[in-house]
């Protein structure tokens, strides 16, 4: 019987890295699954497993690293609400700098807790049952994605908002945030500020699983982004 070939998270990123040890183990399980025709459960489990972990590798290969949401206009994070509607005066102020360094700040956090998601999916991946998978087969086009959002979000906003606290203080994000806060104070009555971290964390989380859908819709419909047999099997039999 020929196995299944799981490809390389290389492949996943452009040939630029081996695949994270986190999902290695998941997906060195799934490459003893054997050809057997017509689809078996255990086949549509293996490969809605490596889809995921596939979505997920690609997901984090392209947002989490510089730039991956600061020039994405889908994804930059904006100012919070309350400094974004009083931008204008705050750069009249002579404080364009500073807002554009702390606008920085936070698509730089949200891009450095995006790879914690990696240990994260391996927990989803193996948790993931045959009537799971036969669910998400039969599902919407980020059917995989939204299962991954259900089953993994407590535990991703608990891993991600330590980075992003870490990363918004490194880089002087929440005391700048606090100083244009106390200059806007001034102003703009009835002004309070909000809680910074969990504002980056929610919207790291949001570009995540965007762009995870994104690259699930992409193996489900193109069969060039079906990288290894499994994947080929199963999506090319549930293609449209």
């Amino acid at each position: 019987m020929k196995k299944f070939a799981v490809a390389s998270f290389a492949l996943f990123l452009g040939g630029c890295a081996g695949l994270p040890p986190e999902l290695q183990g998941v997906l060195n399980g799934i490459t003893g699954v054997e050809q057997t025709m017509p689809l078996s459960e255990a086949d549509i489990a293996a490969g809605l497993r490596e889809a995921l972990a596939t979505g997920t590798g690609r997901a984090v290969g392209r947002i989490g690293v510089p730039d991956g949401f600061w020039t994405n206009p889908q994804l930059n994070i904006p100012l919070p609400e309350n400094l974004k509607k009083v931008e204008k005066a705050l750069r009249a102020l002579g404080q364009g700098r500073t807002v554009d360094e702390f606008h920085l700040s936070l698509n730089r956090a949200a891009e450095a807790a995006v790879p914690e998601a990696l240990p994260i999916v391996t927990q989803a991946i193996r948790g993931m049952t045959l009537a799971d998978a036969r669910q998400i087969l039969d599902g919407p086009p980020t059917a995989a994605t939204d299962y991954f959002r259900g089953k993994t979000l407590p535990a991703l906003t608990s891993r991600f908002k330590p980075v992003v606290m870490n990363a918004t203080g490194s880089v002087g994000a929440t005391r700048k945030y606090k100083e244009l806060a106390a200059k806007v104070g001034r102003y703009a009555s009835g002004f309070e500020a909000q809680d910074l971290d969990a504002y980056v964390t929610e919207r790291a989380l949001s570009g995540l699983f965007r762009t995870l859908g994104e690259e699930e819709m992409k193996i489900r419909r193109d069969p060039a982004a079906r990288t290894s047999e499994i994947l080929r099997r199963v999506f090319g039999q549930t293609a449209p």
